[in-house]
């Protein structure tokens, strides 16, 4: 699937990247599930390789690329069915933030971690009461002398059990009733007053979800990450490599489906001929194809405008990236079921789960009505319904 438009660096990233994911494979990510633990070896291993700090600058132990080079990493580790979540997390919006608003003494204790794997961190943003509305965010830090104090709620923070540390979205008090100012803090997962709670999801994936309570948790001045004042443009510096990587993780998981529906429909015979001759079958799985093409297209657009510095333009091309590519995603997954009939819900084809998963890409980090708001307001220029 790889195209002539992919410099030649990059069709070796994906083909090198490709077979470390088909070491691993489905029947990898699929027992780490069932064991209830997070996938430690295909991490390490895509750590001690590079492929986690490919984005990371080179001077604090990364690969100096961009966007662009890690969602290739998540888009073909997902592709060969062992995606890794946490690498649209730790590296793509912890490790983006720190890099370009991080003090140098934020970046060396972090950012040599996070590119090799061993140290991990989760983001915290979603709240119970705010949910897409990030202005009404009521996490808030106070100074108390030289110190800050965070008090709040989280949901939904992926990983907080593996994490060293959340990089946690606040707002300084004296902003509650003003303009949203949100500030970021990197919090320890260890600090006195950080309180987590698993969700039960019925979502089979190897990364927990969780609620986080902050009660009064007490932070050094240096927790706060770049400047107190310029918080929003920190956020979405995280927030728009979050859409990019969500629309890679989506493709991914849309890739994998359609590959393994491919397969059983060339191989599957019924009445002599395999079923893929067949064009209510051939021709959805064509569609489905086209869609995660179409989607991985602006998925690179949007990694490019990242890379090169367009904040807006990357902001747009990123919310056009995810939406295409959930929906591409759940098109292929639902296909690739059906296309299998009963077996595509048996575990022996491991297809069944990937309909709850590939809803994820609808849902989060943003959800597919939220990027119609936006397209609609800020592309079309369309009056402001919310």
């Amino acid at each position: 699937m790889t195209t002539h438009i992919e410099s030649e660096e990059h069709k070796a990233l994906r083909s090198a990247v490709a077979a470390l994911g088909r070491r691993f494979g489905r029947d990898y990510l699929v027992q780490t599930v069932a064991a209830g633990r997070p996938p430690t070896e295909l991490w390490s291993e895509a750590g001690k390789l590079g492929y986690l700090g490919v984005s990371l600058p080179e001077e604090y132990g990364g690969g100096g690329g961009g966007i662009t080079e890690l969602s290739l990493v998540l888009e073909e580790l997902g592709a060969a069915g062992s995606p890794l979540l946490m690498l649209v997390v730790s590296p793509a919006i912890c490790g983006t933030v720190i890099a370009r608003f991080g003090t140098e003494d934020q970046k060396r204790q972090w950012l040599p971690g996070i590119a090799d794997g061993t140290r991990l961190m989760a983001f915290g943003i979603t709240e119970p009461d705010a949910g897409s509305n990030s202005h009404r965010i009521t996490t808030t830090a106070r100074r108390d002398g030289a110190d800050w104090l965070l008090t709040g709620r989280k949901v939904f923070i992926s990983g907080v059990d593996i994490a060293d540390a959340v990089l946690i979205v606040g707002r300084t008090e004296d902003a509650r009733t003003g303009r949203l100012k949100p500030c970021l803090f990197i919090v320890p997962t260890d600090a006195e007053g950080f309180h987590r709670r698993p969700i039960d999801m019925e979502l089979s994936a190897a990364e927990k979800q969780f609620e986080l309570v902050l009660d009064d948790v007490r932070l050094p001045a240096d927790a706060l990450v770049g400047d107190e004042d310029a918080g929003l443009l920190q956020l979405f510096a995280g927030l728009n490599p979050e859409r990019i990587m969500t629309a890679a993780f989506a493709i991914g998981m849309g890739r994998y489906a359609l590959a393994r529906a491919v397969e059983y429909a060339r191989d599957r015979n019924v009445w002599k001929t395999p079923i893929g001759a067949h064009q209510a079958i051939a021709h959805p799985l064509a569609q489905a194809h086209i869609d995660l093409e179409l989607a991985r297209l602006m998925t690179r657009k949007a990694a490019h405008l990242y890379d090169a510095g367009d904040d807006t333009g990357a902001g747009e091309a990123a919310n056009m990236a995810k939406y295409a590519a959930g929906e591409a995603c759940v098109k292929a997954v639902d296909q690739a079921v059906h296309t299998l009939g009963g077996n595509g819900l048996t575990r022996e084809f491991g297809l069944a789960s990937l309909i709850t998963a590939a809803r994820v890409a609808r849902i989060a980090p943003v959800s597919r009505e939220m990027i119609l708001n936006y397209v609609s307001h800020q592309t079309l220029g369309l009056p402001k319904s919310y």
